[in-house]
């Protein structure tokens, strides 16, 4: 079931989560850990304010669903499931160890919480499509939100299974893209520009909202108009600060950031002040 919280139990949850990140990526000494600390308000408004799910009954039928198909993304993914009780937060120490179900990429081996394997950019959003129009015609009440990566938005794929939410009228459906203006290749809009990114979604028949996706009350208000919109699939940007909540890193446009240990002990000292 969906867990209610106030603003600063939220903002406590969200600091929790980033301090995972930073402890789960500390020992490799890099990894995806300006992703993870930029999008762990987005996760904490989902998984503990907004969608319904049962952690003591995962294979529940009329659950809301979450897909990462940004699926690299891992450190915050499996911070937010060990917080919300789907397995042991110590388990987290096993981190792209071998041998460990902590993949760099998540797949479904992890458990029914994960929705699908999403290792291949720009398919899960497919996916997600043709589980929320079986949802639909099962008449069941159950939303499907999906999480997207900015340059995930480039893929193809994505394009034609927006246009096909949007014909089918989908309110079912809320995209949520971490929208933090980097990719592997460098600045998004030096390498692909997305932009008019809301025009282009409102003309496939997208209800689009633009927010600040570090701030919890603007999440929230969005989750809550997706949830109202009827006859229409929803979007929503959410702009990230890379780095969100350590001072120093804030802002850097690292894909895969270098992390040395005294970097990582700065970073965790940082966030224990602020809980």
């Amino acid at each position: 079931m969906n867990v209610k919280h106030n603003l600063q139990e939220l903002t406590n949850i969200a600091t929790r989560l980033r301090l995972h990140v930073v402890d789960m990526v500390a020992p490799s000494g890099q990894g995806y850990v300006q992703q993870g600390l930029g999008a762990a308000d987005i996760f904490t408004t989902l998984y503990f304010a907004e969608a319904t799910m049962d952690p003591a009954n995962p294979f529940w039928p009329d659950r809301d669903r979450i897909f990462l198909t940004t699926a690299h993304n891992t450190a915050i993914f499996y911070a937010t499931l060990a917080e919300r009780g789907f397995f042991d937060v110590a388990d987290l120490a096993t981190y792209v160890t071998d041998g460990s179900p902590l993949e760099i990429n998540s797949s479904e081996r992890m458990g029914s919480f994960v929705e699908a394997t999403c290792g291949s950019l720009g398919q899960g959003l497919s996916v997600a499509i043709g589980c929320a129009l079986a949802a639909k015609r099962q008449g069941r009440a159950s939303r499907f939100y999906v999480i997207l990566g900015d340059g995930e938005m480039q893929e193809g794929q994505v394009w034609e299974a927006a246009m096909y939410a949007g014909t089918q009228g989908l309110d079912n459906l809320c995209i949520i893209v971490d929208y933090n203006f980097v990719q592997s290749e460098g600045p998004m809009d030096l390498v692909m520009s997305l932009e008019p990114i809301m025009d282009k979604m409102e003309s496939f028949g997208f209800v689009c909202q633009e927010v600040d996706g570090n701030d919890i009350e603007s999440l929230l208000a969005a989750y809550d108009m997706a949830r109202t919109t009827k006859n229409k699939p929803s979007f929503i940007k959410a702009n990230t600060l890379m780095g969100k909540g350590v001072a120093s890193l804030e802002g850097l446009m690292f894909h895969q950031l270098r992390f040395p240990p005294e970097v990582a002990a700065s970073a965790r000292a940082e966030l224990e002040m602020q809980l």
